[in-house]
């Protein structure tokens, strides 16, 4: 874990943080399966600290700072943290300290849920229709989706009265649209073509002389 921290701590200043947050999250999963420790316990126990963080503005803002020594970070940490926390968690929170990224935390919890999801093959899917979805097709959906993307989806429902009807489905990067209104929106744009093209033909025929005259 040290490594894989110190190799995140390395990076050059314009790399995204999304990156190196990602790189500590790899390194907090291995290190917890190493210990042979509960991976589902020591995702709550970093969302525990997160709600904290999220609570206490000033507590933040102090572990964010970067005109606040270091040691004086892990001293307060200790004294807040330090009994309550196990020791794998405790060990993780000191290498990010030391390595000045304890403004990054939040980042690292998220990309730490994204890696435990990727690695149990549990996709975010995000689902968009114009009103509430029953029970009974969204359990149908999730079914078919799970065959579909090879995994389990974690859906997410999204109600946009400007659907107009159908649904719109997100999974990653890709969407499946099959809304009405993406449909006429389609249809339209095929008839517009279609007439841009018929014009042009008909201007090309004007314009060419019949080789039979």
């Amino acid at each position: 874990m040290e490594q894989d921290a110190q190799f995140a701590a390395e990076f050059n200043a314009d790399v995204d943080v999304e990156k190196i947050a990602e790189v500590y999250a790899e390194a907090y999963l291995n290190a917890v399966e190493t210990q042979r420790e509960s991976i589902d316990d020591a995702v709550n126990e970093f969302a525990s600290l997160i709600e904290v963080l999220k609570a206490q503005p000033k507590f933040t803002a102090f572990l964010a700072s970067a005109m606040i020594p270091t040691e004086e970070k892990i001293t307060l940490l200790e004294k807040a943290l330090a009994h309550a926390a196990t020791p794998v968690f405790w060990s993780f929170l000191k290498i990010v300290a030391k390595r000045n990224r304890l403004d990054i935390l939040t980042p690292i919890f998220v990309q730490t849920k994204k890696l435990l999801d990727k690695r149990r093959k549990r996709i975010p899917v995000t689902i968009t229709t114009a009103t509430e979805i029953d029970s009974q097709l969204l359990s149908s959906l999730s079914e078919k989706l799970c065959g579909i993307i090879g995994g389990e989806p974690i859906i997410q429902c999204v109600i946009d009265p400007e659907t107009l009807g159908g649904m719109v489905v997100r999974v990653g990067d890709t969407i499946y649209d099959a809304s009405i209104l993406t449909r006429l929106k389609n249809v339209r744009q095929q008839m517009v073509e279609r007439s841009v093209h018929e014009i042009q033909h008909q201007r090309d025929r004007f314009r060419t002389p019949d080789a039979t005259e």
